[in-house]
């Protein structure tokens, strides 16, 4: 064989193995960024505890936008002025017809090195709620009255959430929020205070 032809290959088995290692490199890369990104980015939910306590049924739906911060969306069936009860007696008559719809972000705050938005959080919130609430008035001979529920209401909610797996969640909670509706603030009060467990499932 020539000196010149074995330069050439000599110099294209160089060029080839820099062409490797480049290769190497961005395969490596890239299944980093992939394991990265194989992080669950979606969770849903439900609070359990409000479902239990208040018959209603408080479903969330959250996305991650970074390994501490989310944005969510809830929506409230049956839902009710804080924990204000119901009564089917004639006497007592006391019914909301009432659903909501919410927005939030969530800020998380030490959670586990390996795990993405968990631990302490802070979650500001604005929420929508639109409906009635049925009472027996008993200055009037018990004759049924409504009071209208729709409102804006501007919160504030803090908890903590337990991470298992990266898969499945708990997260007790409680928030403070303001209602700007002037009938509701008569009849119950113009701050709200609830609280609830939320357990969740991350995909």
């Amino acid at each position: 064989m020539k000196k010149a032809e074995i330069k050439i290959k000599v110099l294209s088995l160089l060029k080839n193995s820099t062409y490797m290692k480049k290769l190497a490199i961005g395969i490596f890369a890239l299944a980093a960024t992939v394991n990265a990104q194989a992080q669950a980015l979606n969770e849903v939910e439900l609070n359990i505890f409000n479902t239990i306590v208040n018959q209603s049924i408080e479903i969330g739906y959250e996305h991650f936008i970074d390994r501490d911060q989310s944005v969510g969306v809830d929506l409230f069936i049956n839902d009710r002025f804080s924990y204000f009860g119901q009564n089917k007696k004639e006497e007592k008559f006391k019914q909301f017809n009432t659903n909501a719809i919410a927005v939030n972000y969530s800020f998380y705050f030490g959670g586990n090195d390996d795990e993405h938005a968990s631990g302490l959080y802070a979650q500001p919130f604005l929420k929508y709620r639109f409906g009635d609430y049925e009472y027996a008035d008993k200055n009037d001979n018990y004759a049924i009255k409504s009071t209208d529920m729709n409102s804006f209401i501007i919160g504030v909610g803090a908890g903590y959430k337990l991470v298992k797996n990266d898969a499945f969640t708990v997260s007790p909670f409680v928030n403070i929020a303001r209602n700007f509706n002037e009938a509701v603030a008569d009849e119950f009060m113009g701050v709200e205070i609830n609280a609830g467990i939320n357990i969740g499932y991350r995909f």
